[in-house]
């Protein structure tokens, strides 16, 4: 949904490229260490709920370090398909940390967190799939990354100030159940789209 917004976005953020003294990989790589870090801040969490502020923090600078490496390297112009392709790997291994801290946690049934997973890892598969067999890079639909770093961010400020359940569940529960629902309707979304692109005669 956030995706709408890219352009807004890239006016705050091609000042900062242009001035940024790494390279678009580097931060790439930095983006998953603080996603790393998130990861595990929320894992232990329950022991120290403090660590929720650490983890909102991490989440932060992931998704600012993953939306300035692609600018930098446009900018640059050192677009390549080799730095495309550590930049959704490292996405995926992100998602991966820390959702999977999340789902390991006290705070989050196993079910719901691996069910969650799946769907945010195949709602990123739709996407780079479409790209694979000839159509663009799909980032539109319900669930795209943007929206998941602001849910993440969010969900791990808020279970900091409210440690109760709601209707049963922990917020962080209610916000994967959230990354279920919307990942199917994305996933659906994304494929409808690439369907549809073949059926208009391209293949």
């Amino acid at each position: 949904m956030l995706n709408r917004y890219r352009k807004k976005a890239d006016k705050w953020l091609e000042p900062l490229a242009r001035r940024a003294g790494v390279k678009a990989d580097t931060l790439s790589y930095l983006s998953f260490l603080f996603a790393i870090f998130a990861g595990i801040s929320l894992y232990l969490s329950g022991e120290n709920r403090l660590l929720f502020l650490l983890a909102a923090l991490f989440i932060l600078i992931n998704g600012f370090f993953d939306a300035l490496d692609g600018k930098i390297a446009r900018i640059r112009g050192t677009s390549s398909l080799k730095g495309d392709f550590i930049d959704h790997s490292i996405d995926r291994f992100a998602d991966a940390f820390m959702i999977g801290g999340i789902a390991l946690s006290s705070w989050c049934s196993k079910e719901i967190g691996v069910i969650s997973l799946a769907a945010v890892i195949l709602t990123s598969y739709m996407g780079t799939q479409a790209q694979a067999v000839g159509y663009k890079r799909v980032y539109g639909g319900m669930l795209g990354r943007a929206d998941r770093i602001v849910l993440l961010f969010l969900a791990s400020l808020l279970q900091y100030f409210f440690n109760k359940k709601i209707f049963g569940y922990y917020l962080l529960e209610w916000m994967l159940m959230y990354f279920i629902f919307a990942g199917i309707i994305t996933i659906l979304q994304r494929y409808y789209a690439t369907i549809k692109w073949f059926e208009g005669g391209k293949k």
